[in-house]
């Protein structure tokens, strides 16, 4: 068992599992942290920023970091675990020599397809007015600025992907739902469990009749939206491959979300806007939610919010409709019936109002203070960059962080000097390493592997040995374009029996509770499927014509000489030589067992635990009478 470890983003995972002979993909995340080396797509020309010394993201959609560690046309399957992991899926369906079939649940990959299509129409919205390459050339990089001249395989970095692949992409998807069993090949079965940190995201047991692999990836034990995550399934693991733990350790998501609505509420106080960065889908959820519980009692009543996205009414209404991805409180809402999510109430009251752009019915409506939700929150595309330039001279309005994917410095660079407040609230409810620590403690996997960086404390705190991973015996990490041989091999295969075959054996006790038999028989393999089956009868001879030959395909049926098991007590055994005529016997010890001596005529016969041998001179009739005397005292079956 081997595994490939194709991302070096710890919450974006990309790695191979050969198991059996089959070939899985495990999530295909797509790693945008390189945007941030290139200046925004504004919406409008900005002069200040086209003036800014740099490289205009236009110049190269860095996007795809991947490795020719493995060919990709041999993967049999990709399981995703959440809408997030799965943004690298065109680039691998639609550029590569895959075949096989994508597993993901319906929610995953409805949200997915809005990510993916928020992405494109960002992108592609904006003109392009040249193309450039040549400065991926490595001898033209390295006299480029950090960190451009650093980056890795820039060659193989790829332009965004288009609609048309998207679709190509989504349509190789097979929906799933939790606990189902998946077969692949009748070789090994994968099942999809509930995760508890996004809409249908997904663990997934990955198992054999006599192995169990488990994969963790993007897990939340705290009581959001989703379903809650299913620990009981990852017990009696032989390996645990663990992702996606949060990215902010210290950071406690009730007090981050705390801090974003008292922080919201002062700078709409005093007259600001306040803009926040963001996925479609996720978080915005809880935020909307916090938002509407908080904005009668602070008195921000009046004060609209505004979502902005070319997904926004599509993101919207899938979370009040994947009822039963949901927890139990928002599932049982639905059958009373009342909206799970309070953003409905919020939309019918014209408190929260969205739009697919800037542009159009938004010009009309928009009004001051407000507070507005868009993305993307790396500041480099999308409706944000248009807000970051409007907003950005004025130190009454606020940019609140809430993901945690992209440094929020980085983001901010290109719009400096800003006078707008800056305000860091990263909200991320994946597992931290306390309790990571003690989910490990209670699913008692026998080795658990992860990412390199969950090994060590974070580089910054080196001092924070909490902030690692604990757990016996230690983890196995990897890290990116690292082939791993995970420490346990496959001991058992599990064989069927015919019934008629099961009827001829006569089992013998060779032991209380335990019983053998022996059988002859045909052993039938076909997708992974073992089966005995009775052996061919020879053909019979017909009385007066020749007898038919039979097949030189139909192997041989002959007898089987019988199994012996038992022990020989020396003692009884020299008294039984002694009785039969044999005289002048010596007993010696050894390592492995005794040596009987017959010194009269020159034999020894090896007494050992698994084996015993009869040495004597060219004496075959000894041999064969010594034979007998040693079968009195073993079973034969």
């Amino acid at each position: 068992m081997k595994l490939y470890c194709l991302s070096g983003h710890p919450t974006l995972p990309c790695n191979v599992l050969k198991f059996k002979s089959t070939t899985i993909m495990l999530d295909c995340g797509l790693d945008m942290t390189s945007t941030l080396n290139f200046l925004p797509l504004p919406l409008v020309q900005s002069p200040r920023l086209s003036n800014l010394p740099g490289w205009s993201l236009k110049d190269g959609n860095a996007f795809l970091d991947k490795t020719e560690l493995i060919d990709l046309s041999t993967v049999d399957v990709i399981l995703i675990s959440n809408y997030h992991c799965m943004m690298a899926l065109p680039y691998i369906t639609e550029h590569t020599g895959f075949t096989g079939t994508v597993y993901a649940t319906e929610p995953t990959v409805q949200i997915g397809r809005l990510l993916m299509e928020e992405l494109v129409n960002f992108i592609e919205r904006v003109p392009k007015a040249q193309s450039a390459s040549l400065w991926k050339n490595k001898d033209i990089q390295r006299l480029l600025p950090s960190p451009l001249k650093d980056a890795v395989e820039v060659s193989t970095w790829r332009r965004c992907y288009t609609m048309q692949e998207v679709n190509s992409a989504l349509s190789k998807i097979q929906l799933v739902g939790y606990s189902q069993k998946i077969e692949l090949f009748g070789a090994v079965q994968v099942t999809p469990l509930s995760s508890g940190y996004a809409l249908g995201s997904s663990n997934w047991i990955i198992q054999s009749h006599y192995e169990k692999v488990s994969y963790v990836s993007g897990s939340s034990l705290l009581t959001t939206h989703p379903q809650p995550m299913d620990q009981a399934s990852l017990k009696n693991s032989d390996v645990l491959v663990l992702t996606g733990l949060t990215q902010i350790p210290t950071a406690n998501p009730d007090g981050m979300v705390g801090e974003f609505c008292s922080n919201l509420a002062l700078t709409v106080r005093n007259g600001g806007n306040v803009l926040v960065p963001c996925y479609p889908s996720g978080v915005i959820y809880d935020l909307l939610e916090c938002l509407y519980q908080y904005i009668d009692s602070a008195g921000l009543s009046s004060v609209p919010l505004y979502f902005i996205s070319p997904v926004a009414n599509s993101s919207l209404e899938f979370s009040q409709i994947f009822a039963e991805w949901l927890c139990h409180n928002k599932q049982s809402k639905v059958y009373l019936p009342e909206p799970p999510f309070p953003h409905a109430e919020l939309i019918q009251t014209n408190k929260l109002k969205h739009y697919p752009s800037i542009h159009g019915d938004f010009s009309n409506d928009f009004r001051q203070p407000c507070v507005v939700f868009t993305g993307h929150p790396s500041l480099r595309f999308g409706d944000v960059v248009h807000f970051m330039e409007l907003w950005g001279k004025s130190s009454l309005n606020t940019v609140i962080f809430t993901e945690p994917d992209f440094s929020y410095l980085e983001a901010l660079a290109p719009y400096q000097p800003l006078a707008m407040k800056c305000i860091y609230c990263p909200i991320d409810t994946r597992l931290n390493f306390i309790q990571v620590s003690k989910l490990l403690k209670e699913v008692q996997p026998l080795h658990v592997v992860c990412p390199e960086q969950y090994t060590q404390p974070p580089p910054a705190q080196s001092h924070r040995m909490d902030l690692m991973i604990d757990c016996q015996p230690p983890a196995m990490s990897y890290r990116r374009a690292e082939v791993l041989a995970l420490p346990f091999k496959r001991r058992y295969e599990k064989i069927e029996i015919m019934p008629e075959l099961a009827d001829s054996l006569v089992p013998m006790e060779i032991k209380p509770g335990i019983s053998l038999a022996t059988v002859s028989a045909v052993l039938h393999t076909k997708d992974n499927k073992h089966l005995l089956q009775p052996p061919p009868r020879p053909a019979q001879p017909t009385s007066g014509k020749k007898r038919k030959r039979v097949s030189d395909d139909v192997p041989d049926c002959k007898v089987l000489k019988p199994l012996l098991s038992g022990s020989i007590p020396v003692e009884q055994f020299v008294q039984t030589l002694e009785k039969h005529g044999f005289s002048d016997i010596k007993v010696e010890d050894t390592a492995k067992g005794h040596i009987v001596l017959l010194q009269e005529a020159e034999t020894l016969i090896q007494i050992e635990e698994d084996s015993t041998h009869i040495i004597c001179d060219n004496d075959e009739m000894l041999r064969v009478r010594l034979r007998d005397l040693v079968l009195k005292f073993l079973q034969k079956f």
